[in-house]
């Protein structure tokens, strides 16, 4: 086949690298000419996607992979169109649809009947539908379902293990027609393989769910439930820091027996996934109040950190505070919707001087995002872990010189590498 992969971030690419080492002829498409340029020369543009620099390597010696800002040389002729290009949602759960709009109009513009278009962005449900169906026939003369067909089918893989991820889960498709949904599920069945699971009620495999908004549910269902657990753990653990409970005790006695499923508290929940699709879960359904009071409690926790931290340290103001990490979480290089930014806010408010430390950042990089870098070494007065790097797990007292109070956001410090600190961690800390 020949397929179209659109936007080349990190899913799109490593989707691209995965349907050519199956064979295929795959073209990827992307606005970036420094990411094409990069990808052509056998250069992932992001590392630290596990088996990505070499597959990509094999597949561009195999000559099935090739990228290209022109829509006009990848999408005519296409088998498949797939299509990975961000949406973004604003503070009040409002979808921003410019840069699909833009997508699908020049997808649109160069289709040629026999292609099968897949959307792979999650969305509200019906956008598929009610949106991207008319835009690709009013711009390509063409009818769908008749010369050509569109189905959605959400990616359902973490940034870092998205191959693994992609043999492990089964891969969702949903269409606009029977005739839709059948190439649909034939095409991922040509370009996926599936570990054997016995753990699921059917085969692993490519699930036709009946429809796309079918599909589209599923998707902003299974990351916002994650959203409104991991609100329910903050809960216990505010709760629990007031009474003196260990929530981390609690929650594991609970998760001991099948029909417990508790998520871990802390400092905040970001990336593009989990504090993104319960806003447009919201969108379709406004009404949903157990969705909207998770996703306010979540927001709210670098605030709630600020605030513990202060009920042991005493008033912030003219302190120097460092906040350890700046990615979402840790081992991942991405800062999308991370904890980092509202911490840092919070502190400010407080009048304390807020650093940050990162591993995975540069100090260049962290000034680009408008942060005081933080030295291991270097004095503070008081430090917040806001993502769980696995090298703080070996950071002491040594790192932090003057340290006299942390907050564990999540959970990963050694307490016993800070002696004369007073250590507390979100979820078992005593507020009076």
């Amino acid at each position: 086949m020949k397929i179209a992969v659109i936007a080349l971030g990190k899913i799109g690419l490593p989707l691209a690298v995965q349907f050519a080492s199956k064979g295929h002829s795959v073209v990827g498409v992307d606005v970036n000419q420094t990411a094409v340029d990069l990808i052509n020369g056998g250069v992932e543009p992001f590392p630290g996607e596990t088996d990505l620099q070499d597959k990509l390597r094999e597949c561009l010696a195999a000559g099935t992979l090739s990228a290209t800002t022109s829509y006009a040389e990848a999408v005519p002729g296409a088998d498949a169109v797939v299509v990975v290009v961000p949406l973004f949602v604003d503070d009040e759960a409002l979808p921003d649809f410019g840069w699909m709009d833009s997508a699908t109009s020049s997808i649109a513009k160069h289709l040629t009947p026999g292609t099968l278009v897949s959307y792979e962005t999650t969305l509200p449900v019906g956008t598929t539908r009610e949106r991207w169906k008319p835009l690709l026939e009013s711009e390509s003369g063409l009818t769908e379902g008749v010369d050509f067909d569109v189905v959605f089918s959400p990616e359902r893989v973490l940034t870092g293990r998205v191959f693994a991820d992609l043999r492990k889960y089964p891969k969702l498709v949903g269409g606009l027609t029977d005739r839709g949904a059948a190439s649909g599920v034939a095409f991922y069945e040509s370009v996926l393989d599936f570990d054997s699971r016995s753990d699921l009620a059917r085969e692993n495999g490519v699930w036709d769910l009946g429809s796309a908004e079918a599909a589209e549910m599923a998707k902003l269902a299974e990351t916002t439930y994650r959203d409104v657990n991991i609100g329910l753990a903050n809960e216990f653990a505010r709760y629990a820091d007031k009474v003196g409970i260990d929530v981390y005790q609690v929650i594991d006695a609970c998760n001991s027996q099948p029909y417990s499923h508790i998520h871990r508290p802390g400092i905040a929940v970001g990336g593009h996934c989990i504090p993104v699709y319960p806003r447009l879960y919201l969108w379709n359904d406004p009404d949903a109040t157990i969705v909207r009071a998770a996703r306010a409690r979540n927001a709210g926790m670098p605030n709630y950190a600020v605030d513990l931290l202060g009920s042991i340290h005493g008033s912030l103001a003219g302190q120097t505070v460092v906040v350890l990490g700046a990615a979402y979480r840790g081992g991942v290089k991405e800062t999308a919707f991370s904890g980092v930014f509202d911490t840092v806010a919070a502190l400010i408010e407080a009048g304390a001087t807020a650093l940050v430390h990162d591993p995975m950042y540069s100090d260049r990089e962290l000034e680009a995002l408008g942060f005081t870098p933080f030295t291991s070494g270097s004095t503070a007065d008081a430090a917040i872990v806001q993502a769980d790097h696995a090298i703080y797990r070996t950071w002491s007292e040594q790192e932090i010189e003057g340290v006299r109070s942390i907050l564990d956001g999540r959970r990963v410090l050694d307490a016993a590498g800070w002696p004369t600190a007073t250590y507390i961690a979100i979820g078992a800390a005593r507020v009076s």
